[in-house]
C-alpha cells in the first residue's frame, strides 16, 4: 500500500515547504477538496492541484455536500462538475461524493438518517457527476447504519455501497481488518512538515498505477 493525504481550504495555503515535504516522506497521492455545498468551489482547489502535481503527486477530488434528498443531490454533482471543468485542472483519481454530516448541519436540517436515502443520494451522484467518481463514507455508515450523532437511524440499514458498483472511501481509524476500499483513511492526526492534524490515507498501488 502507498501513503497518501487529503487536505483543503481548512489547512489554509500550503506553500512549496509543505509540498516538499510531503514528497520526502513518502507521500505518493492526495485528495484535495474541490467544492462543498450548492456549487461553492474551495478556496485552495486549484492551488493545491497545481503545487501537488508540481511535485509528482497524483491528485483526486472531492466534494463535501449539504444535501438531504436525491434530487439536490443531483444538482450539487453537475454544479461540482462544472467547478473541476471551469478549473482547467487534470484529476489522475475520481471524485468522491462526501455524504456524511461531520458538523451536524444535516441533523439540524431534518435529514432522514436512513440506509434508503443515503443510497439514493449516492446513485443521484453517480448518474450526475459525469466523471470517474465514488462515495466517501465512514465504516460505520456502510457496514453498519447512517445515523446521526446520537447514533439514531431511521431504518437501520447501512448504504448499499456494494450495490452502487463504484470506487469506495472508507474512513476507519486503527488497524482494524475492515473495509479498506479504494482508498482508507485511517487518521486525522499525521503532521507533514510544520502542519499537523492532516487526514492521512491509504491506497494499494494497483489502484494508483492504473489511474
Amino acid at each position: 500500500m502507498v501513503r497518501g493525504f487529503d487536505v483543503s481550504e481548512n489547512q489554509g495555503y500550503l506553500d512549496a515547504d509543505f509540498w516538499q515535504a510531503a514528497v520526502d516522506e513518502g507521500y505518493k497521492f492526495v485528495y484535495v477538496r474541490c467544492s462543498w455545498g450548492n456549487g461553492h468551489e474551495d478556496e485552495q482547489f486549484r492551488h493545491n492541484v497545481q503545487m501537488a502535481h508540481e511535485y509528482g503527486l497524483l491528485v483526486g477530488a472531492y466534494h463535501y455536500d449539504y444535501s438531504t434528498t436525491p434530487d439536490v443531490t443531483a444538482e450539487h454533482a453537475r454544479k461540482c462538475a462544472q467547478i473541476i471543468a471551469d478549473s482547467g485542472v487534470l484529476l489522475e483519481l475520481p471524485v468522491f461524493y462526501d455524504l456524511e454530516d461531520a458538523d451536524k448541519w444535516k441533523e439540524r436540517n431534518g435529514y432522514d438518517f436512513s440506509g434508503y436515502t443515503a443510497t439514493a443520494q449516492c446513485r443521484a451522484w453517480i448518474d450526475n457527476i459525469g466523471l470517474a467518481t465514488g462515495i466517501y463514507a465512514s465504516f460505520s455508515w456502510l457496514e453498519n447504519k447512517v445515523a446521526d450523532s446520537a447514533g439514531n437511524s431511521t431504518d437501520g440499514q447501512p448504504i448499499d455501497w456494494r450495490g452502487l458498483n463504484c470506487s469506495v472511501w472508507n474512513a476507519e481509524w486503527g488497524d482494524e481488518d475492515d473495509i479498506k476500499a479504494f482508498v482508507w483513511q485511517n487518521t486525522d492526526n499525521l503532521t507533514i512538515g510544520s502542519h499537523s492534524n492532516i487526514d492521512g490515507d491509504y491506497m494499494y498501488a494497483d489502484n494508483l498505477f492504473e489511474n
